[in-house]
């Protein structure tokens, strides 16, 4: 089994880091990135969140998942006018790969192997997906790559007869404001040769308290994977964050069509982070912006696919129509 290497430089990162942080800190809004949740802690609640009743996308995917595999693995290999291929299948924001599994398992039964390539920002959670997947399932090479893929994918070439699948599940597309998704598909159309295929989970609007609740948890995970962000600022950039001087804060905006989670000043106060030789002043009642979730209608993925250079090709939705599985052909 071929052994990848699973880190950028320590120097990359913290540079990533320190970059991300300035910036959004010093903004007239104060922000900060959603990939800054995932460190080692934040992996691991994020894991707990997504087996909570509230949060119904994961398990809602992953039953779409789990009927239709066979027939995505299928079309994704096939392509009119075009021998059937060998897929090679590689995955954005992998984390630990869960409902992947299923996709995989399918590949397996119709090609005997696969080659996974998972990219992730946590080395963490793709060492474990790593060592989980090619225990459980004989048959697939697990490649792993920490990397923010935002900024286009560093791919090896697929082989001679093969074609490659792109997951884009989970609905980690709906963090982007819909102008930059746009240029984020077609950065990872860029990275791809005709016929290969995309598959891209989105969440649908549905009534405003079971949105909330998926956001804001009776048990305070989502709260506390939250303010685990603060957490990381005090390890990596020596800030003196006090974590309960902050509260986690879910919203339903309306107009923007958008879920947004904040951290929110109990207090007027100042924090230091020694790291970037900066002070940051907050007032009482002021936030922190550290996440969007876009919700979306029925329709409008196969729109955005179609406006970053790919041709949708067949959608699959739950019972319920909260959720929707899209897969489209590079063109």
């Amino acid at each position: 089994m071929t052994e990848t290497a699973l880190s950028p430089t320590p120097t990359q990162i913290e540079e990533q880091v320190a970059t991300a942080v300035r910036e959004g800190l010093t903004a007239r809004r104060k922000s900060l990135p959603p990939w800054l949740f995932y460190d080692q802690v934040g992996s691991r609640l994020f894991d707990r969140i997504t087996e909570l009743p509230e949060y119904y996308l994961t398990r809602t995917e992953r039953a779409i998942l789990a009927a239709h595999a066979g027939d995505i693995i299928a079309q994704a290999a096939s392509s009119e006018g075009i021998q059937p291929a060998r897929l090679r299948i590689a995955e954005l924001g992998a984390g630990s790969a869960d409902k992947t599994r299923l996709l995989l398992s399918a590949s397996v039964a119709r090609q005997q192997s696969v080659v996974y390539e998972p990219m992730d920002v946590s080395p963490s959670a793709l060492a474990a997906a790593k060592e989980r997947i090619e225990r459980e399932i004989p048959g697939v090479e697990v490649a792993p790559q920490v990397l923010d893929y935002t900024h286009g994918l560093a791919l090896q070439p697929a082989g001679a007869g093969e074609r490659r699948l792109v997951l884009y599940i989970g609905s980690s597309i709906g963090n982007f404001e819909p102008a930059e998704a746009v240029r984020l598909l077609r950065r990872v159309r860029a990275g791809l040769r005709p016929a290969d295929a995309l598959l891209l989970g989105v969440d649908l609007v549905k009534p405003d308290p079971i949105l909330l609740a998926a956001y804001d948890d009776a048990a305070g995970v989502t709260a506390a994977f939250n303010l685990n962000l603060l957490a990381r600022l005090n390890r990596d950039l020596g800030a003196n964050f006090s974590l309960d001087a902050f509260a986690h804060r879910a919203r339903w905006n309306a107009a923007q069509s958008r879920i947004e989670m904040h951290l929110v000043s109990r207090t007027s106060q100042t924090v230091r982070l020694d790291a970037l030789d900066l002070e940051v002043h907050f007032a009482e009642g002021e936030t922190i912006h550290t996440e969007n979730s876009y919700k979306v209608q029925p329709g409008q993925a196969e729109t955005l696919l179609a406006d970053a250079g790919f041709k949708p090709v067949e959608t699959w939705t739950d019972a319920r129509s909260w959720f929707s599985v899209c897969l489209a052909r590079a063109q």
